[in-house]
């Protein structure tokens, strides 16, 4: 009857130990998933990313989301090796008008522009940076008031098969 008044559930070391390793399998999981050798543009393996994470020392925050950690963990190992996220490949239509001025504004914001086509409106097909979305998001709708679109042609931007380690 204890367990039930205080709500408290012991948990095994053995237990404890298997919900950090899984964690951070996940977490390594999402990292690769993510990510890319900008140099190749092809992803890591998760098994290179696990031993990445490990050569840092990294410890899993059981409190955490793993999405979270994740984003941590791709911040620490660009200090140790070349990775970066895969890029986000968009294609924008632009309203004539707004399209000009709008265009300056997002240019900071893109990456590559792959093609521009301007008829009687502004189309342009772009890799962003993922971490850049919102904010092109929420500019082409503030400023084209709803008129422009905003399409995701693919979420990452990579070369096919994995990247091996020499």
């Amino acid at each position: 009857p204890q367990i039930l008044s205080k709500g408290e559930l012991q948990v095994s070391d053995k237990e404890r130990h298997t919900q950090l390793e899984q964690m951070f399998r996940d977490i390594a999981t999402i990292v690769a998933d993510k990510c890319v050798n900008p140099e190749t543009k092809r992803p890591y393996t998760v098994i290179l990313i696990e031993r990445a994470m490990k050569d840092i020392h990294y410890s899993v925050k059981p409190n955490k989301s793993t999405k979270q950690q994740a984003l941590e963990v791709i911040r620490q190992l660009k200090e140790t090796m070349q990775i970066e996220r895969a890029h986000m490949r968009l294609r924008f239509i632009l309203p004539a008008k707004e399209g000009k001025k709008l265009k300056e504004k997002l240019k900071p914001l893109i990456k590559v522009t792959e093609s521009e086509d301007f008829q009687e409106q502004l189309e342009i097909v772009c890799l962003i940076d993922p971490g850049c979305f919102r904010e092109i998001d929420e500019l082409i709708r503030s400023e084209t008031k709803g008129k422009g679109s905003l399409e995701v042609l693919s979420l990452k931007d990579v070369e096919e098969g994995d990247e091996k380690l020499e």
